[in-house]
């Protein structure tokens, strides 16, 4: 640290006179950490704050993040508003570029994530087993992929977590091929695997300019459940790389970290729990501020309990006489604003606290008067110490927050109904507005849920609505909640939240319980348990429960019980014969099995139901495809194609089914297409491949399978394919390690044990061959090539003998 900067007890003392802080104990062993070297073994790089609602945590983290500053450190502070890891790494891009350190690579494939979710819809890899030439382990997933494309179950980071480590090894590399490339698909199904490093990689850079680098992640008692796993992963592995040693991060959250998860990093880190102020830094920060008559402060100290939030706010008004203490049921942030003289701004504290986060149009939806007088107002308001600004926006602190929604709700019941349900149209107004900028008529995906944006002012809206008649807007709050599920945990997670919060500002009982027990459920089951949940709990009369039965039996299919799952979507078309969710959902899960006819069937309905939709023409043709019905398959395909000429998939699959038939010119044509569309389209090189093996090109052939596997390296059903390649051409012992990497990928692929198995042949190793050949029949029993290649090994072995 440069000697000009100024010492940690100038700017600790600094900070007193100023009235800021009433404690500095915190604030001295985080300034004592930046005094040290990184490589000093009393350097520790993770502080976490913790304490109870209003002991002042958020107060303390900014007043660190401005000690780094003056430090000379690099900052980035996160709360709970980031909602998903992905979120979180956003909101560290903003605030590093706000410092003029731009995160450009991290940026991009931030907005390139964003884009493949919205994108996600175009992914389709239906059906089960092609032909035994094609790993069988993959096709339940390659279902479940389906149901992704089809916009039925989450496309992030909750799909990813339903999907065993198994079954993503066995199957996931069908759903990947269908994307641009390995990263576009990890961006949609682990998108922190890609992230990470890169983030990793821009901290170092970032670290190589500042003497710190310091990351504060505020309200981690909200943030901590997807945060908590990715932070441990790392600052205790180099899985992804490795953080900087000038890298240090501040945690701050009600409770204490996990000492089950954190405590072999108990060396690295530092607790800092807080506490009500002491009665002397009370009084202290009271005197600070010029508040030392004797009656005022024991008032003062009666009022706050020692909390700073209070504290500070008490101090601000500078109060110099007692008044008498008023109405026995007057909450204490009623007491303390009596200091404050003037009514208007009495009045706009507490019309400030009705919504959740605060802006200037919606301040003016609650305060009335002339525009310069509001505007005044606001800045008053932006002042009070029990106010922050987050992202934007205002937010009072929860512990001043809740008792000053209490004494509006018991005071006017009316006036709170009236001024909720104001802030509830303007939260309309502005979703209508947004509804207007989002493309419609794509796919068939709800482009307003899938909007975060459009979620946000919907959660707000409702959150208003329940608070101004929890009874009337308890039911569509349910059915949004619905909705959400469609959208994954990262959606789902705000509505619980909304249903808490709402109905313990309202003191609505039915309310809040619904919202605690649906957290519990989504904590414990997933979306599954939360579904079970509100379905064992209907009435019978409400109009989500057949999408709720839908999206239950998503969720069971993608977890492998498609016979349940069948039974889920059979309820909810009794319940509502038109729902097309359902008749798709139930379509994917049945080609999935391999009953490709009663797919057909299914998606029969769907185009009846749905006919303008060109993707569910085009999932039509690919069942045909896949049921061999050509002819179908080609028009389905090709009408597809007229309706939707730029889906890269469309033609890919009618090229497939043109190979198949044996028309390999038209086939090479419809590759060329698809490949021209999107050039690093994995799937479309390897059956192209096909097409130059049919034509007896063996040069371009491997040169596809090489290129489709430089994009997916870990994808069996490749591997095998240029595992025959390469043994078409002699190179058996090129062809054992694709192999073998297939047979690693998926244990239960049976071409690639028979394939295998003729290599080893070829080498001379018949014994080893006929295990292989013996294992892909036990797999596969009616497998005409195997059989015939046993038989020719059995042959070999006999002449050898």
């Amino acid at each position: 640290m440069g000697s000009t900067r100024p010492s940690m007890q100038e700017l600790i003392g600094r900070r007193r006179r100023a009235g800021l802080v009433g404690r500095i104990e915190e604030r001295a062993a985080f300034r004592r950490n930046l005094d040290l070297p990184p490589e000093d073994e009393r350097h520790r790089f993770l502080f976490h704050v913790h304490g109870d609602a209003g002991v002042g945590k958020t107060f303390l983290v900014r007043e660190l993040e401005q000690i780094a500053r003056e430090a000379g450190a690099l900052t980035a502070y996160v709360d709970e508003g980031a909602g998903s890891v992905p979120g979180a790494m956003t909101v560290l891009a903003r605030r590093f570029a706000s410092q003029g350190r731009r995160f450009r690579e991290l940026e991009r494939l931030l907005t390139a994530h964003r884009e493949r979710r919205h994108e996600a819809e175009a992914v389709l890899a239906t059906g089960g087993p092609e032909d035994p030439e094609e790993p069988s382990a993959g096709s339940l997933a390659v279902a479940r992929a389906a149901q992704v494309g089809l916009g039925m179950v989450p496309v992030a980071g909750a799909f990813a977590a339903a999907l065993d480590t198994d079954r993503i090894a066995q199957g996931a590399d069908r759903l990947r091929a269908r994307f641009r490339s390995q990263e576009d698909a990890q961006l949609v199904l682990s998108p922190e695997r890609v992230l990470t490093p890169v983030l990793l990689s821009e901290l170092a850079g970032a670290a190589g300019t500042a003497p710190w680098v310091v990351l504060f992640l505020d309200t981690y008692e909200r943030t901590g459940p997807f945060l908590g796993p990715w932070l441990h992963d790392i600052m205790t592995t180099d899985r992804h790389g490795t953080l900087p040693a000038n890298v240090v991060v501040v945690t701050s959250g009600q409770h204490p970290f996990d000492i089950a998860r954190w405590g072999g990093f108990a060396d690295f880190m530092a607790d800092l729990p807080l506490g009500p102020f002491t009665e002397a830094e009370t009084r202290g920060l009271l005197a600070d501020k010029g508040v030392r008559d004797e009656p005022v402060v024991a008032e003062v100290l009666r009022l706050t309990g020692g909390l700073p939030v209070l504290v500070s706010t008490l101090a601000e008004t500078r109060p110099d006489d007692l008044d008498k203490v008023g109405d026995p049921t007057a909450t204490a942030v009623d007491r303390f604003l009596k200091w404050e003289r003037d009514p208007v701004r009495r009045a706009t504290a507490l019309a400030g606290a009705l919504p959740r986060r605060l802006d200037e149009d919606l301040f003016r939806s609650v305060v009335d008067g002339p525009a310069d007088q509001v505007g005044a107002l606001l800045a008053w308001l932006r002042g009070m110490p029990f106010v922050s600004e987050r992202g934007g926006r205002l937010q009072y602190h929860d512990v001043v927050r809740a008792p000053m929604l209490r004494l509006q709700r018991l005071r006017s019941p009316q006036g709170w109904a009236e001024r909720h349900t104001r802030l509830a149209e303007a939260y309309g107004r502005r979703r209508t507005e947004a509804e207007a900028d989002l493309r419609t008529g794509e796919l068939w995906a709800d482009e307003s849920w899938a909007d975060e944006g459009w979620r946000e002012l919907r959660l707000g809206e409702s959150y208003h609505l329940l608070c101004a008649r929890p009874r009337a807007a308890f039911p569509e709050a349910l059915a949004d909640l619905v909705a959400a599920c469609a959208h994954g945990d990262d959606a789902v997670r705000p509505w619980v939240r909304l249903l808490v919060e709402a109905g313990e500002d309202a003191d609505a009982e039915a309310v809040r319980n619904w919202g605690a027990d649906l957290s519990g459920a989504l904590a414990g089951d997933g979306l599954a348990g939360l579904l079970r949940l509100l379905l064992g709990r209907a009435r019978g009369d409400e109009p989500w429960r057949a999408t709720a039965w839908a999206l239950r039996a998503d969720a069971l299919a993608r977890d492998g019980a498609p016979e349940r799952a069948l039974e889920e979507y059979d309820h909810a078309l009794a319940l509502d014969p038109a729902l097309v969710r359902a008749y798709r959902g139930r379509a994917v899960t049945r080609g999935g099995t391999g009953d490709h006819e009663g797919a057909l069937a299914d998606l029969d309905r769907v185009l009846e139901l749905e006919p303008d939709n060109p993707w569910n023409v085009i999932l039509r043709g690919e069942h045909h495809r896949l049921a061999r019905h050509h002819d179908e398959a080609v028009a389905d395909l090709s009408e597809g194609i007229r309706r939707a000429p730029t889906s890269e998939f469309a033609w890919a699959s009618r090229g497939a089914a043109h190979e198949r038939h044996g028309d390999l010119d038209a086939a090479l044509a419809d590759f060329d297409r698809a490949l021209a569309l999107k050039p690093d389209y994995a799937w479309a090189l390897a059956r192209r491949a096909r097409v130059w093996r049919g034509l007896g090109d063996q040069p371009r052939r491997l040169a596809d399978l090489d290129r489709a596997l430089a994009l997916q390296p870990d994808w069996a059903w490749g591997r095998c394919e240029r595992g025959d390649a390469l043994r078409v051409n002699g190179r058996d012992a090129e062809a054992l390690a694709d192999y073998d990497r297939a047979l690693e990928l998926d244990p239960g692929y049976a071409s690639a044990y028979a394939s295998r198995g003729v290599s080893r042949s070829n080498l001379g190793r018949h014994e080893e061959a006929l295990t292989d050949l013996d294992r892909a029949l036990a797999l596969h029993a009616d497998y005409p090539w195997a059989l015939e290649m046993r038989a020719l090994v059995r042959q070999r072995s006999a002449e050898r003998t």
